[in-house]
């Protein structure tokens, strides 16, 4: 496989990710709204189950997940994805594996592909035929925190947003779905056998973004300049549900994203909170780095534009714009 093609293949596969966490966590509240009020019992407010919620899964800080995702066509090929594995927080951290259709995108594409997630830095195993190529290395390196200080500041300032995106929690969603301003109960259903009440919130762009504690690494200008290419993707807001137990835990959240393109839609359901989440990461050896991949791409091409394209692609989902 030429060095051209298995970029391709494999930046997809990290885009794939990518438009997951961006829509996942589509902007990121830390924190907000979450303070104990002392409440208990079936009297107790929408605001005051979800407060709880969120106290129930902080100190939980682990669980095994299991996520799908959808998206159409007109984005980027469309596809679907579904990832499972366990997910921590407090510290964060990652070990999934992810397939659907969203990854068979050449003909040497790995079936699945599994990801961690440590100090920041996202490894992906893609496969043998990848290992053939790369020295025997199969695991792909995305350090975007690295990344961004190298992209100047507002692509680097919306960079260091996905990455905070990729980095989050049940724990920031539940934050992200408390800051909703038309927060309901919407009923008491079944999910995976378990009872559990349903609960519903919207956020606008603007208020995603004013609730997004990781854009203030952005000037005033820049982050107008952010509202206003997102706005023009055609994206109006993002909804955002949970259902939680007797427990006070989520056992499903979902986030839909509506565009011009078509529906983007993502499910994850909880289990097991406080499941051990050690993750080891693989060997330097047998790691290879998409953007100095990318990077040397455009440098043998003699093309410096092909590097700012491919990471343009990147920027434009991790900002949860899906353009």
């Amino acid at each position: 496989m030429r060095l051209s093609v298995y970029a391709r293949s494999s930046r997809r596969g990290g885009v794939a990710l990518v438009g997951v966490s961006a829509l996942v966590l589509a902007g990121g509240a830390v924190g907000c709204g979450a303070e104990k009020d002392g409440a208990s019992g079936a009297d107790r407010s929408v605001q005051q189950v979800l407060t709880a919620a969120y106290e129930k899964t902080s100190e939980a800080k682990s669980a095994n997940v299991e996520m799908t995702m959808s998206m159409p066509a007109a984005l980027d090929g469309g596809g679907d994805v579904t990832m499972s594995g366990v997910m921590g927080w407090d510290p964060t951290v990652m070990d999934m594996t992810m397939k659907g259709s969203m990854l068979a995108t050449e003909p040497d594409a790995p079936e699945q592909v599994r990801m961690v997630w440590r100090d920041n830095v996202m490894y992906m195993d893609m496969g043998e035929a990848a290992a053939k190529d790369m020295d025997g290395k199969r695991w792909m390196k995305m350090d975007l925190a690295a990344a961004a200080e190298s992209a100047g500041a507002e692509a680097g300032g919306e960079m260091l947003s996905g990455l905070e995106n990729m980095n989050q929690s049940p724990v920031e969603q539940l934050a992200l779905l408390l800051e909703s301003p038309n927060l309901k109960r919407v009923g008491e259903e079944k999910v995976g056998g378990v009872t559990a009440q349903h609960y519903k919130g919207t956020l606008t762009v603007k208020e995603m973004m004013e609730s997004n504690e990781t854009l203030d690494v952005l000037e005033p200008k820049e982050r107008e300049q952010l509202l206003k290419n997102v706005e023009k993707s055609g994206i109006k807001g993002y909804d955002t549900e949970v259902w939680v137990n007797d427990d006070d835990l989520p056992v499903r959240m979902d986030v839909g994203m509506e565009t011009p393109q078509g529906n983007v839609d993502m499910s994850m359901k909880l289990s097991d909170y406080g499941a051990k989440a050690e993750v080891e990461v693989p060997p330097a050896a047998d790691t290879f780095d998409l953007f100095e991949m990318l990077k040397q791409l455009g440098e043998m091409s003699g093309d410096e534009a092909t590097f700012e394209e491919e990471m343009a692609e990147l920027e434009a989902l991790e900002s949860g714009s899906g353009v």
